[in-house]
């Protein structure tokens, strides 16, 4: 599957504007599909303060949780109780509150290895989507949030890794992490991401900086070759902005 275009960059104040800006990109997403619809969340920090919102009184009525379905990219290779788990920091933050329990699809890590609980994950999808043929004209999600490590991964697809150059497979195990926490993880691949109508990465912080410049640069790391089927956008805050392109371009 060919992704198509250049990222688009939208540059916002801080943390604050940034889930605001990504709230209202998701809830026009969900907009535009009267049917069903299928956003895979993120872990890391960089959605927290998203999670939040779309929890928060004035934001969660505006959801018609009845018809969104809620799947992850990649998980810690962890029980649903330990803090290191992605799901379990979304769920805590806004699903389980909201989102009706059949609703929400985590990665399940009872499996005895990582390619147990990728295998389990990939029969999932292709339930949920109906093929297991993806299909370009039809995208597995409405929306897939990303962010971006200080090595250029991105969902736990790390540079170098045999998972980056998968095909075939939707989900694959990762045996070892190449940044902390050092954990096996669960990984959707890079053609399940892209079957998207949107992927969005929320980068934020002066500590991403490094890492953002690599990526305007081009570099060939996971999160550049991580692209929509879609519209790829780059939500970054100005702290995480390299100095010569301060204000967007």
């Amino acid at each position: 599957m060919a992704a198509a275009g250049e990222p688009k960059l939208i540059v916002v104040a801080d943390p604050e504007a940034l889930a605001q800006a990504a709230a209202e990109r998701v809830m026009a997403l969900i907009s535009a599909n009267p049917g069903r619809i299928a956003i895979c969340l993120t872990g890391g920090s960089s959605p927290k303060k998203l999670y939040q919102l779309l929890g928060s009184d004035a934001w969660r009525g505006k959801i018609p949780w009845d018809r969104v379905h809620w799947f992850i990219g990649d998980e810690r290779f962890v029980s649903e109780s330990d803090p290191l788990n992605n799901m379990a920091v979304a769920r805590a933050t806004f699903l389980d509150r909201n989102a009706p329990a059949g609703h929400i699809h985590p990665i399940p890590t009872t499996a005895e290895n990582p390619d147990e609980s990728a295998e389990a994950y990939a029969r999932k999808l292709k339930a949920f989507y109906g093929s297991d043929q993806l299909d370009p004209a039809r995208p597995l999600f409405d929306l897939v949030l990303m962010g971006a490590g200080p090595d250029g991964h991105t969902a736990s697809l790390f540079p170098g890794y045999p998972a980056v150059e998968e095909t075939a497979r939707w989900v694959v195990g990762v045996p070892k992490a190449n940044v902390a926490p050092f954990v096996p993880r669960v990984s959707l691949t890079l053609p399940a991401l892209a079957s998207c109508r949107e992927m969005l990465f929320e980068i934020a912080g002066h500590d991403k900086q490094p890492i953002l410049t690599r990526l305007l640069n081009g570099e060939t790391l996971p999160a550049v070759r991580a692209r929509s089927n879609g519209e790829t956008v780059w939500m970054v805050d100005q702290a995480a902005l390299p100095e010569g392109i301060r204000g967007g371009r």
